[in-house]
């Protein structure tokens, strides 16, 4: 364990970029294996904003890099944070780690998302996806990730996260995220199982559903602990889930770069609650 968090303390960018493109290229391919949804769409057309999208995440990180470096160092040279309370055996403090990570950094800015309208409207870009797949796990808003980042930020200040424990999470998130949007068909015992730890294909394809309550739910992105805990976990038949958000209809707009960039400025829209 402390090697793998050494090596991660000082990982190469071109490592973090094979972990990217990397992730992509292999739920890209095992997508055409096996399938959840059939593929009746133009792939490359479709991930092209994707891919913009997926461009800006990573130098709007690449830029503010240096906010998590000055964070972490300040933390352990100031024995600052919750994890620097009580003392713990290494293993258990990464451990740890990670998963509060995951609760700030990403369930918790997720749900802020849905709930505060402007967020939610900046956060739209990522639900207009009607068709999503692996490439959809990066389709931020330039905006959307200064505040996936600023939670980030809080929770390394809060934590008092070392800079290897945040970079090993940033990388398991990356994965998890690309796998858990894979347009793949997982064994259904095998997804439910693994739904009880970490958020899978189906789980969070059921908060891709156009309509509430789905669509305020599975917020999780690493972990699927915290939807379970906090009241937020919703089961959907696949064959139920219709992608996208019932008030953002398919349409051009949804692979023109222009149009998705200046969505966060148009009127507020929220989902419509499904009558049952």
């Amino acid at each position: 364990m402390e090697s793998l968090v050494q090596y991660f303390e000082t990982i190469p960018s071109l490592h973090r970029s094979i972990i990217l493109v990397g992730g992509i290229t292999f739920f890209w391919l095992l997508e055409g294996l096996m399938p959840m949804r059939s593929l009746r769409y133009k792939k490359w057309r479709h991930a092209w904003p994707n891919f913009f999208f997926t461009a800006t995440s990573v130098l709007v990180n690449f830029f503010l890099a240096f906010l998590l470096l000055q964070t972490a160092d300040w933390t352990q040279a100031n024995s600052f944070g919750l994890l620097q309370i009580v003392a713990l055996p290494f293993w258990v403090s990464v451990v740890l780690c990670v998963l509060l990570l995951d609760f700030i950094g990403a369930y918790l800015a997720h749900l802020v998302e849905h709930k505060v309208k402007p967020l939610w409207m900046v956060h739209l870009v990522h639900h207009s996806d009607h068709h999503v797949d692996t490439t959809t796990a990066n389709r931020h808003h330039p905006l959307e990730s200064l505040v996936r980042f600023f939670f980030t930020l809080l929770a390394v200040f809060i934590l008092g996260a070392p800079i290897g424990v945040v970079m090993l999470y940033q990388s398991l998130s990356v994965v998890l995220s690309q796998f858990n949007h894979a347009n793949i068909n997982l064994p259904t015992k095998l997804d439910q199982w693994l739904s009880y730890v970490l958020v899978t294909p189906h789980m969070h394809k059921v908060h891709h559903h156009h309509v509430l309550p789905y669509t305020d739910s599975n917020y999780g992105n690493i972990f699927s602990i915290w939807d379970r805990l906090l009241g937020t976990y919703k089961n959907l038949d696949a064959e139920r889930i219709v992608y996208g958000v019932d008030v953002f209809p398919n349409d051009d707009k949804n692979s023109r770069v222009g149009s998705l960039l200046e969505q966060p400025f148009q009127p507020y829209q929220k989902p419509t609650t499904q009558v049952h």
